[in-house]
């Protein structure tokens, strides 16, 4: 045991291997740190050799441990990624309402508005236009919306990958928002249920609701919901709305061309409406045709013939007169059946015809006349014996302005006016022979001047109204008061609150085009007041009535028989010899003319036994006309449309019958005159009442009536005459008491051709 402690084992490098080997512990050449020299050169050599046989191998197999780490960690992602999107589908869906709520919400209901005999007058509503089938429109619209908006519609699910593919790759390199890649299924899911928010829960509903969708309906019904309410810009909610916006015509019409311009409207409605930017719309037009015919939907010929189509112009807005009628019967409509829940269609009293005879006479008249006198604007007003509004044009041009002048204007109506305040003379006594001094009058501070000063002393009633003569019409309201003729007027038809004063003989309050004609009605009828109406009918999309106007049986009496054959006998005449002659036509008719003062409006208001019908001129901005009366541009156009409204019509007479009765039993006959200065008498018979017949007796003086005062500056050159404008005091005064100078010299005054044919 000591010798084994004694003695060491050291290790040997020098002794031969078989030595090292068996002592257990050797250190070859290669181990050491420092290797010999003798064998370095050896070692090199050798790693050389390997690694020119080695070098490829190992690259081949790093690029393809590359690839293969890449696809691995591709794969780990996507798994990831699924399972995210999975959680974001499953968060945002949990959100939403359960599937088996789900329904397509209505379509927003469409009026119809349609003329006497059926013709298409208007649409109004959100949609503004009525849903079409897909098998009724044309067949160049879905072609071409599915040509540019969703080319593989019929092979998709609701979801496009492919789309959705290409439009993420051009937004990335186009490094912005060009393209959504949504289909039009997704579309049609985002218009029913979804708010336009560009949010990711937005998105994933979208998602969710398309392949509802694709699930519950075919895809065709898809189609056909899409394009009945998508928006087309300028307004307009489907096919049908814009093909009547942009083109004046039916979905069931349109040509290649313009169903290329309603899908190119698409993209951005808004932007591209051919209202706003006709040239971008054709443009984009022209981008749909090529995509059409890239998807052989159309042939090099159709290709062709459509790109040389001319370019729609579309107005700034909807135009046609037809339009104002539109717009009045859609005020009326809530208090006739409240609203609107489903699709209706709106029988209208207009004669579509006549609305376009009427429209056509206002707006050549202003073309031809409109710079030479001033004239910018008119209205006119038809309406027959029973109330039916048959044609109402409120301005030259709907489309520029959509102010109703018909309804919804009030301007003075001069001379128009004087029919009632006649009336109420005859209804207190007087007849159309009954006689007054046209002379000069003062009543206070104001002077109503006949036009041009000239005066024909004494005359009779049907005389001065066909001239018509302003101071008789002064005196009748001085005698029967006022008060009495604003009765007359409300009682006939006139809704318009009316000042009560002597003015009011020469129409200075202001009336509506509408309500003016309306008060003639009962002339025309025989005494009947009529409900003014513009509907006769209203029904659901399933013909279930909802309203009917019911006809006009029970129009009460507002006039006598005997009032209104006097009224239309010296009427007539200021169509036969008066200031209207202009408006003369086959028929029998009558009316009056009216200008307000400067020549600001002018007005003829006649009437047949089948229509009375209504025109104003004038400026909107109260801008005087120069020298156009009554008897003019209003006298023309009435004339125009009152002869094709008639044609082929059976003539009648006007209703009522009056003689004219011997002078010397006329009650009352006594005109005041110079000597005795006496105001003329004042019947006692109550409005509407017949005076009995007296002798002729002295004129018994009475107490001065105090008159309200005359409004400022509003003098009246109704068919020419000057009402100089009012001090401002108040004046009370008697009866008008001519001068002694009436039948003689006539006060010098400069007068022109125009004035001599305006009725001076």
């Amino acid at each position: 045991m000591a010798n084994r402690r004694d003695s060491r084992i050291e290790p040997s490098f020098e002794g031969p291997p078989q030595a090292r080997s068996e002592a257990g512990l050797s250190v070859s050449e290669e181990d050491r740190v420092v290797p010999s020299n003798r064998k370095v050169s050896a070692k090199r050599k050798s790693s050389k050799a390997k690694s020119s046989r080695g070098g490829r191998g190992r690259s081949r197999r790093g690029l393809f441990g590359l690839l293969g780490r890449l696809f691995y960690w591709c794969f780990v992602l996507a798994i990831w990624g699924g399972i995210a999107v999975a959680g974001v589908v499953v968060y945002y869906g949990a959100k939403m309402p359960a599937a088996t709520t789900w329904s397509i919400p209505d379509r927003a209901p469409n009026i119809k508005i349609v003329s006497v005999d059926g013709q298409l007058l208007a649409n109004r509503g959100t949609s503004g236009g009525e849903a079409v089938g897909l098998h009724e429109m044309s067949p160049y619209i879905p072609e071409a919306v599915i040509a540019i908006e969703d080319r593989r519609f019929y092979s998709h699910f609701g979801v496009d990958p492919i789309g959705l593919s290409r439009a993420m790759v051009t937004n990335l390199l186009g490094g912005h928002f060009s393209q959504g890649g949504s289909t039009l299924t997704q579309q049609l899911a985002k218009n029913l249920f979804l708010k336009p928010d560009r949010t990711l829960e937005r998105k994933v509903q979208e998602v969710l609701l398309a392949l509802w969708l694709e699930h519950k309906h075919t895809k065709d019904q898809i189609l056909e919901m899409y394009l009945n309410r998508v928006y087309f810009g300028s307004g307009a909610y489907g096919v049908e709305a814009a093909s009547r916006r942009y083109f004046g015509k039916s979905a069931r019409d349109v040509t290649l061309s313009e169903a290329a311009l309603l899908a190119g409207l698409l993209k951005a409605p808004s932007k591209l409406s051919p209202a706003r930017d006709p040239k971008a719309a054709e443009e984009r037009s022209q981008l749909v045709l090529a995509a059409m015919r890239e998807e052989g939907k159309i042939s090099d010929k159709e290709l062709k013939t459509a790109l040389s189509a001319p370019a729609t112009r579309a107005p700034s807005y909807w135009t046609g007169s037809e339009n104002y009628v539109a717009d009045t019967i859609m005020e009326e409509l809530p208090d006739l059946i409240g609203d609107v829940r489903g699709d209706i269609v709106i029988d209208s009293t207009v004669d579509l015809n006549l609305q376009k005879l009427a429209e056509q006479s206002i707006r050549r008249l202003i073309d031809e006349s409109g710079k030479k006198l001033n004239v910018t604007q008119g209205a006119l007003v038809s309406i027959d014996d029973s109330g039916a509004v048959r044609a109402m044009v409120g301005g030259y041009d709907y489309s520029t302005s959509q102010f109703d002048r018909a309804s919804e204007a009030r301007r003075q109506p001069g001379s128009a006016f004087k029919p009632f305040v006649y009336m109420a003379a005859l209804e207190a006594g007087r007849t159309p022979d009954s006689i007054r001094n046209d002379a000069p009058i003062k009543i206070g501070n104001w002077t109503p001047d006949n036009y041009g000063g000239k005066y024909f002393g004494k005359v009779t009633l049907a005389t001065a109204l066909a001239k018509s003569l302003n101071s008789v019409a002064a005196q009748l309201a001085m005698e029967v008061g006022p008060n009495a003729v604003v009765e007359a007027a409300h009682r006939m038809g006139i809704q318009s609150e009316l000042q009560a004063n002597t003015s009011i003989a020469l129409g200075t309050s202001e009336v509506t085009p509408l309500e003016l004609t309306s008060a003639y009605v009962p002339f025309a009828n025989g005494g009947y007041k009529p409900d003014i109406h513009f509907i006769r009918r209203i029904t659901s999309a399933d013909g279930k009535v909802l309203y009917d106007s019911g006809g006009s049986g029970s129009a009460p009496r507002v006039v006598k028989t005997e009032i209104v054959g006097m009224m239309n006998s010296m009427m007539m005449g200021t169509v036969e010899f008066g200031s209207a002659k202009k408006a003369a036509f086959a028929w029998p008719s009558a009316g009056k003319t009216g200008t307000s003062q400067n020549s600001r409006d002018a007005w003829f208001v006649g009437y047949t036994a089948n229509l009375t019908t209504g025109v104003w001129f004038g400026n909107d901005d109260g801008t005087a006309m120069k020298k156009v009366t009554g008897g003019a541009l209003p006298a023309q156009a009435w004339h125009e449309f009152m002869v094709a409204a008639h044609e082929g019509v059976p003539v009648r007479p006007l209703p009522g019958t009056w003689k004219s009765t011997p002078a010397d039993t006329i009650v009352p006959d006594d005109i005041p005159s110079a000597d005795n200065n006496q105001p003329a008498p004042v019947p006692s018979a109550s409005v509407g009442q017949q005076a009995p017949a007296a002798p002729r007796a002295a004129p018994v003086a009475q107490a001065p009536t105090p008159v309200r005062p005359v409004r400022p500056a509003q003098t009246v050159d109704a068919d020419g005459f000057d009402m100089p404008a009012d001090s401002g005091t108040t004046a009370s005064v008697g009866h008008p008491v001519p001068p002694g100078s009436v039948g003689g010299p006539l006060k010098k005054k400069q007068t022109s051709i125009l004035d001599i044919l305006g009725g001076g």
